[in-house]
Formats: C-alpha cells, sequence, structure tokens
C-alpha cells in the first residue's frame, strides 16, 4: 500500500493519536473516508463523461490508459513482440534465405554511396 510498511504504518498511527488525540481521531477519519469518496466519485464521473463525448469506439477507455508512460510502455512492448516474430520468420526460413553477412572495410576504402539516398 503506497509502499509503506507495517513499521512506518504503526508509527504514523502513533503520531496522529499524540498530535490529534484519541477523541478526534474517529471523526478525522470519517472525514477522510468521506474525502476518498468523493475522490473516487469525482474521478469516476470524469471517466464517464469523457467516454461519453469520444463516443462508442472508445466505450472500453480507462484513465490509465492516457498516461503518457503506458503509452509508451504498449509501444515498446509491441515493437518488441514484433521483432521476436520477425527473428523467428528468419529463424524459420533457414540459412539459405539469409543475406550474406557484412564486410568490415579495407584501410582506406571508402564506403559505399546511394546518390538516391541523401
Amino acid at each position: 500500500m503506497f509502499g509503506i510498511g507495517f513499521g512506518e504504518l504503526v508509527v504514523i498511527a502513533f503520531l496522529a493519536v499524540l498530535v490529534f488525540g484519541p477523541d478526534k481521531l474517529p471523526e478525522l477519519a470519517r472525514q477522510a473516508g468521506r474525502l476518498v469518496r468523493e475522490l473516487r466519485r469525482f474521478a469516476n464521473n470524469a471517466r464517464d463523461e469523457l467516454r461519453s463525448e469520444l463516443g462508442p469506439e472508445y466505450a472500453d477507455l480507462e484513465l490509465t490508459d492516457l498516461d503518457p508512460r503506458a503509452i509508451v510502455r504498449k509501444h515498446i512492448a509491441e515493437a518488441m513482440a514484433e521483432l521476436d516474430e520477425l527473428e523467428d520468420t528468419i529463424r524459420s526460413a533457414g540459412e539459405d534465405d539469409a543475406p550474406p553477412p557484412a564486410r568490415l572495410l579495407e584501410p582506406g576504402e571508402r564506403p559505399p554511396y546511394d546518390i538516391d539516398a541523401t
């Protein structure tokens, strides 16, 4: 839970009792619960409104899909899967179909130049 271990949770609870006192702590816990419910309701309403505005093709949209890090991870995973498929296809094609191995240039030899590529 948020990277907090049991020991840290006990320390936080102890400090809360010291700072707020045992008589105010239940009311603060209720207020925190209400706040979490309101935030969850707000996020769900925002997601539902976004889905309705975008139309039926985005009915399965989740807000986590809009996270740029998740998008990059998804595209990298897809590219890696395509690369694995390509490697499997090359291996299954056999050694006869493989392109000749690249050779090193001799000292003083100029690399090939393609006028159309520049």
